[in-house]
């Protein structure tokens, strides 16, 4: 019995926000939760994930060296971090995962999504979330959420890179509709919350937890 949720979106969608928020959740209610992130949660991920997002560093990374970084911080946070929690029973929470290597470096970067579904699958073993918690927003509405604040790589991108990462998380969520939750990005902080806790319930009982 284990139960594996990510948490997907653009920039400035609030899955970071929701991620803690269904964390802290679980763990008030006495049910063992882990949380992790992408690139990070590992001594190796922390090592990589500047040269991953910020702009300070000002080193121009092809789309590919994007792609194997982020599958090698990947490989490492699977190994170290979520396999053994699914192994021991646990509610593993995991703010980004496979799915937005394909928006972010296949929709947006160009990169082939047969590549990328291979060099998914050799970082991670094959691992596929039990529930894709997808916050859906307009990037123009996502990226003015960041005015005012340090950009990262990706934040400097240009709007078409954006409206091309929200359409392709759309795509994969139409392809498997069964493992991912769209929820509008618009909406109240507390009505997201909500919406995610009503499906992660029905999960946690369909698994045994509740």
């Amino acid at each position: 019995m284990s139960l594996f949720i990510t948490f997907e979106g653009g920039e400035g969608c609030g899955k970071s926000t929701q991620a803690e928020k269904l964390f802290r959740t679980l763990r008030e209610a006495s049910l063992p939760a882990v949380k992790t992130f992408e690139p990070g949660g590992t001594r190796l991920g922390r090592k990589v994930r500047p040269t991953l997002v910020s702009r300070q560093l000002k080193m121009q990374l092809s789309p590919m060296t994007e792609l194997f970084l982020f599958a090698a911080s990947r490989a490492q946070l699977v190994t170290e971090i979520i396999r053994p929690n699914l192994d021991g029973e646990k509610i593993v929470i995991c703010d980004r995962f496979t799915d937005s290597t394909l928006a972010y470096q296949g929709y947006g970067r160009g990169i082939d999504l047969k590549t990328i579904d291979t060099v998914n699958t050799l970082a991670t073993g094959g691992l596929k979330p039990d529930l894709v918690i997808l916050l859906d927003l307009p990037p123009q509405i996502g990226l003015a959420r960041h005015q005012g604040s340090k950009l990262g790589r990706f934040e400097q991108e240009g709007l078409a890179f954006h409206k091309r990462i929200r359409d392709g998380y759309l795509k994969l969520a139409a392809k498997e509709p069964e493992r991912w939750l769209v929820i509008d990005g618009t909406l109240p902080k507390a009505k997201i919350g909500k919406i995610i806790w009503e499906k992660v319930s029905q999960l946690l009982s369909s698994k045994g937890y509740l």
